[in-house]
């Protein structure tokens, strides 16, 4: 029979061997799940918001014989290549999780192993060589780290909410897979601190030789943090009763693609705007501030940290919400608004004072946050379980490969082909009027049990 140590007792007579939404989680192993969910998506976050947001730090450090703005543009062209491995990595990962459990006896799974990729990869940002020591191979260096910590990553997301989806009661469900994009909200917002801190007493000499590698420097000890925390974790009650009936399938990826087409249109589809909003708001936003609005970056950075303190918040509330009200009315609303008010919102920021631009990325975090608190629950809600893993990372991760480490790239192209400061936010605009439609086609996930 399946464990049931992760439980409370149950009464006298009861089969252990239960829907795990029916059962009470006991309040220990359940901070175990929340807090090994988070590390991981806390330190890729913290890694894509290094990125970002010292841009122009290593736009000079590894291109520095091109213009400044084609030196910009080729730093989010290699931040946008790197997700191509995504998708594959999604399979990988997926296949790992949905054939082998989401945690293994022999202590190998999907989240294991991403974790201590990803934070390898990101700590050896830091010790990347400049061009100015290596020449051409240091921007080559820089796109291959990238790729490994992108395949990585691609695993961390989906894993981390079908592991809580998969524990948690049903009725709380959205409450507490809000946990995994709010770790990524945190992840940037350390980022973002560490930025304004280091722009504030760094000089611009400092900041290109030494400054941006410093950063990358936390991703070992936080890794380890998280591997530690898993590896005292249990398989999720859901998959080990799929494993007690014999359900597994030898062929999730397969079976998914056949089965299941119909999910990943709809996933791609609100996937879309999460991707372009969740890069475009929260990463790329500091940097379109200094170099198209020329606010001075501490500024910048400053606006950038109260928002996402906000949006952490928000985060929690939009969970709670999609639990009362239905994952598709608030992903459905969270599009809505974004067609309404994008573009009136990134006009406003147009000669804006701080305090302004602060009220108007608070209001971008909060239309983000509606998408954002829901998806991973929908997601994890959509596919059954024996495909749940490969389904959310293979969705998630192509839309965020094909949209969301595009979207900088594009913003920053889209201004300098159409002289458009406003170009992003019709990019935006039209990823929600795709995500909209694609809700329409879907179903209603919330208060049921999960899909086997």
């Amino acid at each position: 029979m399946p464990t049931t140590a992760a439980y409370a007792t149950l009464p006298a007579g009861k089969d252990p061997v239960v829907p795990s939404h029916e059962m009470s989680l006991a309040p220990g192993i359940l901070r175990q799940v929340l807090v090994a969910s988070f590390i991981g998506n806390f330190v890729e976050w913290f890694d894509y918001a290094s990125y970002g947001y010292f841009a122009t730090a290593i736009a000079h450090a590894f291109f520095p014989e091109i213009a400044p703005a084609s030196a910009l543009l080729a730093t989010f062209a290699v931040f946008a290549i790197s997700f191509i491995v995504r998708p594959l990595g999604g399979i990988v990962w997926g296949h790992i999780g949905d054939r082998t459990g989401r945690r293994t006896a022999l202590r190998r799974t999907a989240l294991s192993f991403s974790i201590i990729i990803m934070s390898g990869a990101t700590f050896l940002m830091a010790f990347l060589p400049s061009y100015a020591r290596v020449g051409l191979v240091a921007p080559v260096l820089l796109l291959l780290v990238r790729m490994v910590q992108g395949f990585s990553a691609s695993g961390e997301y989906a894993g981390a909410a079908a592991f809580i989806a998969e524990y948690v009661p049903t009725r709380r469900r959205g409450l507490f897979t809000s946990i995994v994009p709010a770790s990524t909200a945190a992840g940037l917002l350390l980022g973002s601190l560490l930025s304004g801190l280091m722009f504030a007493v760094l000089s611009e000499p400092q900041m290109a030789s030494f400054g941006w590698r410093l950063p990358f420097l936390l991703a070992a000890p936080l890794g380890l943090i998280g591997l530690y925390i898993r590896l005292r974790l249990e398989d999720t009650p859901k998959f080990r009763e799929l494993k007690e009936t014999h359900h597994i399938t030898k062929a999730p990826v397969t079976e998914l693609v056949a089965t299941h087409r119909r999910k990943i249109v709809i996933a791609l589809g609100v996937a879309f705007l999460n991707a372009v909003g969740f890069y475009l708001v929260l990463s790329y936003m500091p940097t379109y501030l200094m170099t198209e609005m020329h606010v001075g970056s501490v500024e910048s950075f400053i606006a950038t940290s109260i928002t996402l303190l906000v949006y952490i918040g928000l985060i929690f509330l939009m969970g709670r919400l999609s639990d009362r009200f239905g994952r598709k009315t608030l992903l459905i609303a969270a599009s809505v608004l974004f067609i309404v008010f994008t573009v009136p919102l990134f006009m406003i920021l147009q000669g804006a004072t701080l305090f302004v631009i602060i009220l108007v990325e608070i209001a971008f975090g909060a239309m983000l946050t509606i998408n954002d608190g829901t998806l991973p629950c929908f997601l994890a809600e959509i596919f059954p379980t024996k495909v749940r893993y490969s389904g959310f990372a293979f969705s998630f991760n192509l839309a965020n490969a094909l949209f969301g480490g595009t979207a900088p790239f594009v913003a920053t192209w889209l201004i300098g082909l159409t002289g458009s400061k406003l170009a992003p936010a019709w990019y935006l605009m039209f990823a929600a009027l795709v995500a909209l439609v694609a809700m329409l086609y879907s179903r209603e996930t919330a208060g049921k049990p999960l899909a086997d």
